[in-house]
Parts: structure tokens; C-alpha cells; sequence
């Protein structure tokens, strides 16, 4: 779901289910009615429609004669049930009822590629390597990523030869920008980053890996393929072959 600051978004909700179930989002503004918490009786029931309401706001002055700012609702964010099972929806969850949440500030560069990446437990978007996602872009897109973290587990988000700034964006602001380059960002239940990067920028085409790197959690199948094309979409020498090689790993919980 993608909206921009100053943005309201109505969201109904269908149940079909013989279970209750909400919907929950991180970062915006909602009313109790919206929170989608059984603490506010904020669920829908099996067989009930209910229309959850989500608002975004710009930064404002903090007030107080300061010169300091509260940040608005931009980020790279997530929803999640928060009903099914447990009053916490630890099920619905653990099911993967969960989706990315973007609040972009308006100017902001829209990508060409998007992928969201969801860490819970020992999966990613609930597969296990080799059976992950293979994301993948031609040479020069712009690509972005959103890595959401669900479940019990501690993790890290790690891309091969690619590295973005650790920022709201990816990108620097300026030439003065003290945003450290990463490669590698925590990503802990409830988390959520995202980031843009050019495909194969400095590195070129090719498989390169993106995986936790919690050595052993990698070791289990969190890991999947980032494969960059060619410019023309076409294949690059030895990407396949390192496809094959990846599906032919071993995935267990011990080296």
C-alpha cells in the first residue's frame, strides 16, 4: 500500500474467514475504531465488513520557540492482522497476514522496481531457501526494497555488492549528508526499512545474494537471489549457473 503525506486511506476490510481478523498499520495516524487491537474492539468478526481509516501528515514545527521538527508519517512502513488467535494475532502473523506500507513525502523518487522482503522466523516471505523469492532487475533500474521483520527472531538484512545510506530514503541529501553507507541493517519483529539502490551499479549483472546475516539463520534457508540482467533483459554469463548452485545448496541448522 502506497500513499503520500497528507494522505487519507480508507481500507475495507472483508472478512471470509471463520476466524476474527484486523488490520493493524505502523506509522500512520488512526482513531481506536481503526487501531485494529481487540483492546478497542477494533476486528472484524467472521462474515463482517469493517472500514479501517489511516491518515499520513507532513512535519510540523515542534512549537515552544524552538527551531526543532516533528517528523511526519513518511517511512518505509508495514500492516499486520492484530485479532487472529490472540489478542496480540500471533497467528494471523505466524500465517503471513502482513503487507508492506509506504508514506512517501512528495518529490521523493519513485523507483522502477519494488520488492518487499518479510523476515519471520526462519523464512522469508514465508519460503525457505532454495524455494525464496528470486528478485530481479535489469542493469541500471532503479530498485527498491522494503524488509519487514515478523515472528520471534532477531535478524539482519544483508545485500551483496550493493550498499545504500541509513536514512529515511537510501540516498544521500547532499554532498554534506552524514548518513553512514550500510550494507547491512537490523531487522528485528516489528521492524521495517526500505531503500532504493541502481541495479548492478560499480558491480554489474549478474546473481548476487540477499540473506540474514545471523550465520545460522542463513545456514536454515534465509537467504534468496537479487539477479540483475543485462540492460536488455538478457541473461549474463554465469547467473544462471549461480542459480543452479544456490538451489543445490544444503540448507540446514548445522554447517
Amino acid at each position: 500500500l502506497e500513499i503520500y503525506e497528507g494522505d487519507t486511506l480508507e481500507i475495507t476490510l472483508v472478512n471470509r474467514t471463520a476466524r476474527r481478523l484486523s488490520i493493524h498499520p505502523h506509522g500512520v495516524d488512526y482513531s481506536t475504531d481503526s487501531d485494529g487491537a481487540p483492546l478497542n474492539n477494533s476486528f472484524n468478526n467472521p462474515g463482517e465488513t469493517r472500514v479501517y481509516t489511516w491518515r499520513s501528515r507532513e512535519m510540523f514545527a515542534a512549537g515552544g520557540g524552538s527551531r526543532k521538527f516533528l517528523p511526519g508519517s513518511a517511512g518505509y512502513w508495514h500492516y499486520h492482522d492484530h485479532a487472529a488467535g490472540t489478542d496480540h494475532g500471533t497467528v494471523g502473523i505466524a500465517r503471513g497476514l502482513y503487507g508492506g506500507l509506504i508514506v512517501r513525502r512528495r518529490g521523493d523518487i519513485l523507483p522502477d522496481k519494488q520488492f518487499v522482503a518479510v523476515f519471520n522466523e526462519m523464512s522469508i516471505n514465508n519460503l525457505i531457501a532454495p524455494n525464496t523469492p528470486i528478485f530481479e532487475a535489469n542493469l541500471g533500474q532503479r530498485v527498491e526494497f522494503l524488509a519487514i521483520g515478523h515472528g520471534n527472531q532477531l535478524h539482519t538484512f544483508h545485500l551483496h555488492a550493493h550498499r545504500w545510506a541509513d536514512n529515511r530514503t537510501g540516498y544521500l541529501e547532499s554532498p554534506a549528508d552524514p548518513s553512514p553507507a550500510i550494507d547491512n541493517k537490523d531487522l528485528n519483529p516489528g521492524s521495517s526499512f526500505g531503500f532504493q539502490v541502481l541495479a548492478g551499479e560499480g558491480v554489474g549483472p549478474g546473481a548476487w545474494m540477499y540473506h540474514c546475516h545471523v550465520q545460522d539463520h542463513s545456514e536454515r534457508g534465509m537467504s534468496g537471489i537479487f539477479l540483475v540482467r543485462n540492460a536488455d533483459g538478457s541473461m549474463p554469463p554465469g547467473a544462471q549457473e549461480a542459480i543452479d548452485r544456490f538451489k543445490g545448496h544444503v540448507h540446514s541448522a548445522t554447517a
